[in-house]
């Protein structure tokens, strides 16, 4: 799985790095340079108005020196962009104050380093203020029409503007990319707890159909191999019967095995067992030479279909156990009931299983989560005068459909 920042600097949606971006240093150094080079620039007089340019050694030290330290301090515009701005709006102060008219490009790049890098918006709109001052004290000290300021003041205006909005939307865009960072984190988590999840329903099917069946046919198979010698008939019945059992166990693993299959093999698989399939148990335990009575009413058969599943693997897991552990000749009731807005169901035996400690072994632990993920509860313990109980109580409730 992909992570996040590289499923974010793929998306098309966001903007492609130019260089300032991804070499800042070098690309602030050759600002700097630019804007030096550039503030030796000027306007010829003459009759064409061509662009020259002069030579440094033209210009008063004082004035190279300005040059060098506003051009040079945008070097540092992305870490101290204040100190930048205060640097160039010095400068413009400086030469207004001893009546040395020259412009001074590096303002722009400064306000718009102001914009973009400082962090406390207040300081920000000072620097703007404080610099649209100095310029329009420069522009008037310059003998420009008054018809100028506007321009020039719209001009530094737009330049501070773009910067500060490319600093929101940078951190708008940040906080995106936390977000989606977030929510991929959580959409991970989520899966491998859905995976979890599904691991364990598989697990506890597989141990649900695995154990009857098999215990089961273990049952069957040593009654044939006991009454072998003496009824060749009986013990050929016994031999169907695990013949059965290991039919009906194998087509309810092809069963649970199908949802690891891509979906469009897995149109043929038949429903999940549910509360009409538990007098077939019955009957298979009996078969296997137990005494199980079987009593459920008309109200408790009208459950949602999680439910009725849940109902239907207890039953079996209970059946499971008495044929484990109950002994021969033990005599079991199966009742469920509805009581209320819940189903209960109650399987007690009255063989030898009382031997083994209450919610000892994984098909109680199985049958207990799968009462508590209903939001019921489920008790299995020894009975007073001998055997085994198991009392599950189920909430019957739309969100279990």
């Amino acid at each position: 799985m992909a992570s996040a920042p590289q499923t974010l600097r793929t998306s098309p949606w966001l903007p492609t790095r130019g260089p300032f971006a991804r070499w800042p240093r070098a690309s602030d150094a050759c600002l700097a340079l630019f804007v030096f080079f550039w503030n030796v620039v000027i306007f010829d007089d003459g009759p064409d108005d061509e662009l020259a340019f002069r030579s440094v050694a033209e210009l008063p030290i004082a004035m190279v020196v300005v040059i060098a330290l506003t051009s040079g301090a945008l070097y540092w515009r992305r870490r101290y962009p204040m100190a930048v701005l205060a640097v160039n709006v010095g400068a413009i102060s400086l030469m207004t104050a001893v009546s040395y008219i020259d412009s001074v490009w590096a303002v722009p790049f400064a306000l718009y380093a102001a914009g973009r890098y400082t962090a406390d918006s207040r300081w920000s709109y000072v620097g703007i203020v404080v610099a649209l001052v100095a310029v329009m004290l420069n522009v008037l000290m310059e003998g420009e029409p008054v018809s100028v300021l506007p321009f020039a003041v719209v001009f530094l205006f737009l330049i501070w503007y773009l910067g500060r909005y490319n600093r929101v939307r940078g951190e708008y865009l940040r906080l995106l990319e936390e977000r989606a960072a977030q929510l991929e984190r959580e959409r991970e988590r989520e899966t491998r707890r859905a995976l979890a999840e599904e691991r364990t329903r598989i697990a506890r099917e597989l141990h649900d159909v695995v154990a009857h069946r098999v215990s089961l046919m273990t049952v069957q198979a040593g009654a044939a191999k006991t009454v072998f010698t003496n009824d060749p008939q009986s013990s050929l019945q016994a031999m169907g019967a695990v013949e059965d059992a290991g039919r009906e166990a194998l087509s309810e693993l092809r069963h649970l095995l199908g949802v690891l299959r891509p979906e469009a093999e897995s149109n043929d698989l038949g429903p999940q067992p549910g509360l009409d399939d538990i007098p077939r148990l019955v009957e298979q335990s009996r078969d296997a030479g137990y005494t199980v009575s079987l009593e459920i009413d008309d109200a408790s058969m009208a459950v949602p279909d999680r439910v009725a599943l849940s109902a239907y693997r207890i039953v079996q897991e209970s059946l499971t156990n008495v044929l484990k552990h109950a002994g021969p000749g033990a005599e079991t009731a199966v009742k469920l009931r509805r009581a209320g807005d819940e189903i209960i169901v109650e399987v007690k035996d009255n063989g030898r299983g009382a031997a083994m400690l209450p919610g000892s072994g994984n098909g109680i632990v199985g049958m207990r989560e799968r009462a508590q993920l209903l939001g019921g509860s489920l008790a299995a313990n020894a009975r007073p005068d001998g055997g085994f109980e198991v009392i599950a109580r189920l909430p019957i409730r739309e969100g279990s459909q």
